[in-house]
């Protein structure tokens, strides 16, 4: 599986909460070929965040099978299935990252 990860070392430590979804038009080809192709977004895992950043999420449209999972150094997230997943930092609006 490839694994883009764009939060720097520090927010590997501090945004470990991660809101995933199922990307349909970039599965089964490209980078995903074979498998397929997952994003998520990376908050902290307080409350206010996790809240903001699912909901900005599911407001896309574009995303299947949203779910919440814990990504921390040792205990990655692997999906199951995937041959692509990047990983963006979410940017709160209201000041929660």
């Amino acid at each position: 599986m490839i694994r883009v990860d764009d939060r720097t070392e520090e927010q590997e430590l501090t945004h470990t909460w991660l809101v995933v979804g199922t990307d349909p038009l970039l599965s089964n080809w490209g980078q995903s070929s074979g498998g397929l192709s997952y994003a998520a977004w990376a908050c902290r895992p307080d409350y206010a965040c996790r809240k903001e950043c699912l909901e900005w999420v599911e407001g896309r449209g574009d995303m299947r099978r949203i779910r919440e999972v814990v990504d921390r150094k040792g205990d990655r997230y692997a999906a199951r299935g995937a041959a692509h997943l990047h990983i963006y930092v979410f940017e709160s609006k209201k000041g929660n990252t």
